[in-house]
């Protein structure tokens, strides 16, 4: 499965994108493949899955989304400042003294941010713990984890899958932006990671795999997590690294991207409008 063929982009995934440049614009630097990837796994979450209150972040039944790869933060600040976890405003002064938004997400300073990643691999070991726990409470929060595909070259990610397949841990979503490339090349050349969803499979999970770019299609496959009564779920999203700009995508020089200049931007909008 390819991400090459999704539908195009509608307005909210632009007009998220577009928040993504104001902040790079600011800033001058960010992780722009990675977040761009990352949009509409992380809006279908927010929009139409996710049981969560901004206005008391810490509710205990709440739903837990908890972003591995840290680095895509950039998306997941946009989505938690449309929610109304913290002031837009607070965009503007990403990776500033004076603000609370790093280049990796800060649970201790952050609203809406469950745990601080960015060190990769140990997203889904504290999402199983999480699960772990809400199970003993009796309490209905579901535990959803977005990891990277390099991310999953660590070998504490396999070993927080066997754990919760052992457990059956059915409140566990293990999501997979699964775009093929990592920091520096393609994951077939790194460490190739196919046959991917066997491997999930082969720890205990029950899978399923979308295009991580089509809304209704991500709509439906997460709202039926889980997908056995006895198995924690996986979904790898089939996604293009960079998607909605065509000069970045699949392109490694914008995974991490320094010294973004005003005629960067105006490309970056006008490539997105017409995405």
């Amino acid at each position: 499965m390819t991400a090459t063929a999704s539908p195009r982009l509608d307005r909210r995934s632009k007009d998220l994108r577009r928040v993504i440049v104001g902040v790079l614009q600011k800033a001058r630097r960010g992780h722009v493949g990675a977040a761009y990837s990352l949009i509409e796994i992380l809006r279908v979450l927010y929009d139409d899955v996710l049981r969560f209150d901004p206005k008391n972040p810490k509710w205990a039944d709440r739903d837990r989304c908890i972003l591995s790869k840290g680095h895509g933060c950039l998306a997941l600040y946009a989505l938690l400042a449309d929610k109304g976890y913290f002031s837009a405003a607070e965009l503007d002064k990403f990776c500033a003294a004076d603000g609370i938004l790093g280049g990796h997400p800060d649970a201790g300073k952050v609203p809406g941010v469950e745990a601080s990643t960015g060190a990769l691999g140990h997203g889904l070991p504290i999402g199983l713990g999480m699960a772990l726990h809400l199970r003993l409470a009796g309490s209905s929060g579901r535990v959803f984890v977005v990891l990277g595909d390099g991310e999953c070259n660590e070998g504490s990610v396999w070993e927080a899958a066997m754990c919760a397949g052992k457990h059956k841990l059915t409140g566990l979503t293990a999501i997979v932006d699964y775009n093929k490339h990592q920091s520096y090349a393609s994951t077939k050349e790194v460490q190739d990671l196919e046959p991917f969803a066997d491997k999930w499979r082969s720890f205990g999970f029950a899978v399923r795999e979308v295009d991580g770019h089509d809304v209704p299609a991500l709509r439906a496959t997460f709202r039926s997590a889980p997908f056995a009564p006895d198995k924690p779920s996986a979904v790898i999203c089939h996604t293009v690294k960079g998607k909605g700009v065509g000069f970045a995508e699949n392109n490694m020089k914008w995974h991490h991207k320094n010294k973004v200049t005003d005629q960067e931007v105006e490309a970056l909008l006008a490539a997105i409008e017409g995405a």
